[in-house]
């Protein structure tokens, strides 16, 4: 799905005459809903960061903006050599912006880093069985798997090339130094990054010569600096204001918004009580009224629709707050609190679905503690192993476009974002990840989707349209994978 529209007559041309004088053609301010925790590119799973770092380092593989799988730094696909091991040739003479050269070295390198058990990356729910890598020579390495993973050059779009010199560095996590279209100037702490065009960019040159980011949690003040011309580009515009704009355009996103439950938390340990949990939200009123249409209600689960893995058979979640509240009562959860963690700004009213959900689990006799923390601290808390929160809420994305990508982050035990201790989910998970039959790991996720539905493992909400707002001057098509490339960008005088 994917909608335009342009503001014309003449409540466009009255609304003009309070817009600020436009920057130069060359340079853009794009609005984010939060400020990078790191600029290291492979050990946090934070959506500011990418939003940056997507523009200064590359990957192995690339998309297209419809999602098709192609070489990016590498020359070519990769070969796979046997069940556990990818050959990839790289492309020659491509140059990191401190001078080093990309090679064999950087994704040896890069690889090492991100499995590195002692960097702890929050990344590694991307990385599924990745081992390894050697180098054969300069613009030839082998990338190893612990088990055969089918989706191994889908997991290479994501993991990030940094150089050899540069990867024990702790500059990196402050002064990014990749081999994208566009190289780190500044940070201003608080207020802003500052991009600059790569001008010996193998790719071309740009025509977007310098990009600021703006650090803006809150949604109306977004759509104010962009109706303003402070702002070329907003991300998550609010949908009720999107016809008050110069520009939007939404898209089908990748992201899927969920509760995920600690299921070893008194609390929400009895499945009577999870299952309360998902019978007391009322989906469809959520994407009317809060998303005016642009996000629609999971099919009990929260694999991405479109995505392999993804279960055709589940049943909805009915909405039925008498049968929710009756099994409150039966399971003698009345009255429990309920511990929901949360953060506000990274994503699309999350503050305010946030609080909606817990609104929903209040009418049905549970008390619900609401935690709206930073982004950071946030991170913190939904990736500690030892003290899960009883739920939290996120916006889950699935770049991999498979079911694997949930499932390492969400539901197994030890990994990502998992909050249970379920062997027989991790064995099964783990079977599916390496499985190379196509169909039995359809059927595979088929049952593994069908047990966390039965069990209520967590609370599926919606799926996202990623809608954002443009300036006038802005000539960009957004992508299906959400990736804010400002090479793709153009400005019209």
């Amino acid at each position: 799905m994917n909608r335009i529209h342009i503001r014309s007559g003449i409540a466009a041309l009255l609304l003009s005459a309070s817009f600020a004088l436009p920057a130069l053609a060359q340079s853009i301010t794009i609005a984010i809903g939060s400020e990078p925790s790191t600029l290291d590119p492979q050990l946090r799973d934070d959506g500011g960061e990418r939003q940056v770092n997507d523009n200064i380092y590359e990957t192995l593989m690339i998309r297209t903006a419809t999602g098709a799988l192609e070489p990016g730094l590498a020359a070519a696909a990769p070969v796979q050599t046997d069940p556990l091991t990818w050959e990839f040739t790289l492309r020659p003479g491509i140059m990191f912006t401190d001078g080093e050269p990309f090679d064999a070295d950087s994704v040896v390198a890069s690889v090492k880093r991100v499995v590195d058990p002692a960097n702890a990356s929050e990344q590694m729910a991307y990385m599924g069985p990745l081992a390894d890598a050697e180098k054969v020579d300069d613009l030839t390495v082998r990338i190893k798997t612990s088990a055969p993973d089918p989706i191994l050059p889908a997991r290479m779009y994501w993991l990030k090339m940094v150089s050899a010199k540069y990867a024990a560095d702790p500059k990196i996590a402050e002064v990014p130094v990749g081999t994208g279209p566009y190289k780190f100037e500044s940070w201003d702490r608080g207020s802003g990054i500052t991009l600059v065009a790569n001008p010996q960019y193998w790719g071309g040159a740009p025509q977007v010569q310098e990009v600021t980011y703006r650090f803006i949690p809150e949604a109306g003040t977004r759509m104010s600096g962009l109706m303003s011309g402070e702002f070329d580009v907003v991300l998550n515009l609010l949908p009720e204001f999107a016809e008050a704009v110069p520009q939007y355009k939404a898209v089908s996103g990748l992201e899927t918004s969920v509760i995920i439950l600690g299921v070893d938390n008194p609390v929400v340990q009895d499945v009577r009580v999870r299952r309360a949990l998902n019978m007391a939200i009322d989906r469809q009123t959520l994407a009317d009224s809060l998303f005016a249409g642009l996000a629609t209600p999971t099919k009990g689960q929260l694999i991405l629709p479109g995505a392999f893995g993804y279960n055709e058979t589940l049943a909805d979640w009915p909405y039925d707050p008498e049968a929710a509240q009756k099994l409150v009562e039966e399971a003698g959860a009345t009255g429990q609190t309920i511990t929901l963690v949360s953060e506000a700004g990274r994503w699309l009213k999350d503050r305010e679905l946030t609080e909606a959900v817990a609104a929903y689990w209040q009418a049905i006799g549970l008390n619900v503690n609401v935690q709206i923390d930073e982004f950071s601290v946030y991170l913190d808390k939904i990736f500690d192993m030892d003290h899960r929160p009883d739920s939290y809420f996120v916006l889950n994305s699935n770049e991999l476009f498979d079911a694997d990508r949930e499932m390492a982050f969400a539901y197994e035990p030890g990994q990502g974002g998992a909050s249970n201790s379920d062997k027989a989910l991790g064995e099964a998970i783990v079977a599916a990840r390496s499985e190379t039959d196509m169909a039995k790991r359809k059927a595979d996720y088929d049952a593994i989707t069908q047990k966390l539905h039965d069990e209520a493992y967590d609370v599926p909400l919606l799926n996202h349209e990623d809608i954002y707002g443009l300036s006038s001057r802005m000539d960009w098509q957004p992508r299906i994978d959400a990736k804010i490339l400002v090479k793709d960008m153009k400005v019209d005088d």
